[in-house]
């Protein structure tokens, strides 16, 4: 984490990214670095979001194209449990994509919205605002933790 952090807003973009794929990363400890190295808040706000949504993006566009094989091989996604997500996306649509950053849940969510055909520009902003929440609350704490030392 700390090399990704060594390369700045790119490095924060690009563990946000992965972050939000397959690839387990913590782009929380690399924009907490940043913060921590008096990078200016917003832009790297707007950095790790932007990266974490485009990766939750990528994960709603293989739901929609909707190739089991690939996403049972890669992402261990089981066709079973996106089903269990119906029920929620029949009542909540593309408002649920708020929560695609939740950890474990956040690829399911993405891909079952996707898979199921929820309005994409719903998506898109909820999905984005929630990303922003998350980093905003986290950037907080980073805050925080720095001001007691």
């Amino acid at each position: 984490m700390e090399s990704l952090a060594e390369w700045g807003y790119l490095g924060l973009f690009i563990s946000s990214f992965l972050a939000a794929t397959i690839i387990p990363l913590s782009s929380e400890l690399v924009l907490s670095i940043l913060l921590a190295n008096n990078y200016d808040l917003f832009a790297s706000l707007m950095v790790a979001s932007l990266g974490n949504w485009l990766g939750g993006i990528s994960s709603f566009i293989l739901g929609r194209l909707g190739n089991w094989n690939f996403l049972e091989k890669y992402f261990r996604v089981k066709k079973e449990n996106i089903y269990k997500w119906k029920v929620n996306i029949d009542r909540w649509g593309g408002m649920l994509a708020f929560f695609c950053w939740l950890p474990i849940f956040g690829d399911p969510i993405a891909i079952a919205l996707g898979f199921f055909r929820t309005n994409p520009y719903t998506v898109i902003i909820y999905m984005f605002l929630g990303k922003l929440v998350r980093y905003f609350i986290w950037a907080l704490f980073t805050y925080w933790g720095i001001s007691l030392f």
